[in-house]
């Protein structure tokens, strides 16, 4: 089902969504790059489920739903997108130190981080910022932690950083119309369910349940639930009378 407020936006004829307006549900709000997201998610979803068995059911299931919703994020390109595709293939030749040689951009995921440090002062009531007050026992681990903070040492970028560009955003038609086709809600939504099934791989690949149990279960432990074992089975028909 989708919110009001994202038909609204579709209605009112804009063209892109804006990343972090409110999407009508609550909590969620306008992803920024909802393709992207979705190819990485999919992707790493499929190079996990690789290495369960391929007797595997879940294996088959899940394979079968991310590849068949991949085909469709894929297969939705963005405005300009052949344009920056050429641009990242020259940034991908130029530096194949950090890339390597023979890359489809398409492959490439590039996460950016927030080099911030932690800022633990506080402003007191008379508007003054005030250093973190040191309350309560600590440890070594804490006291050293504690002062590097202190230290306030200043990052500086590595020297072989590449500015790389993002990938050109939807359109409000097209995120529509992947909806459409994946009937999974928003693509927030779908995204959620994608991260969700991403976590899920990892939990399957520690737990390994394809594997024989360690623990046998006694014999007829299972014959309750076994089919047609407290109903009648069907009645034969009358025979004809010759």
């Amino acid at each position: 089902m989708r919110s009001t407020r994202r038909l609204l936006a579709i209605v009112k004829s804009e063209k892109f969504l804006t990343p972090g307006n409110p999407t009508g549900l609550t909590g969620l709000l306008t992803h920024p790059a909802p393709r992207s997201q979705l190819v990485y998610l999919y992707s790493s979803t499929l190079n996990k489920l690789a290495q369960l068995p391929e007797y595997s059911v879940y294996r088959k299931s899940a394979e079968a739903i991310t590849k068949q919703r991949l085909s469709i994020i894929q297969g939705t390109k963005p405005p300009g997108y052949e344009q920056w595709e050429q641009r990242a293939k020259t940034k991908i030749e130029q530096h194949p130190e950090v890339f390597g040689k023979d890359v489809d951009p398409s492959s490439i995921f590039v996460s950016a981080s927030l080099n911030e440090e932690a800022d633990d002062s506080y402003t007191s009531w008379d508007s003054k910022k005030q250093p973190a007050a040191l309350e309560g026992t600590r440890t070594e681990e804490e006291r050293s932690r504690q002062a590097q903070l202190m230290k306030r040492a200043t990052f500086v970028p590595p020297t072989d950083a590449v500015n790389w560009e993002n990938e050109p955003p939807l359109e409000a038609s097209q995120i529509a119309e992947i909806e459409d086709k994946i009937g999974g809600g928003l693509i927030e939504e779908i995204i959620q369910v994608a991260e969700g099934e991403d976590k899920l791989v990892d939990v399957m690949l520690e737990s390994r349940p394809w594997e024989e149990l360690e623990q046998k279960p006694p014999q007829g432990q299972w014959d309750y639930f076994a089919r047609d074992q407290h109903t009648p089975g069907t009645q034969e028909p009358p025979k004809g009378k010759n």
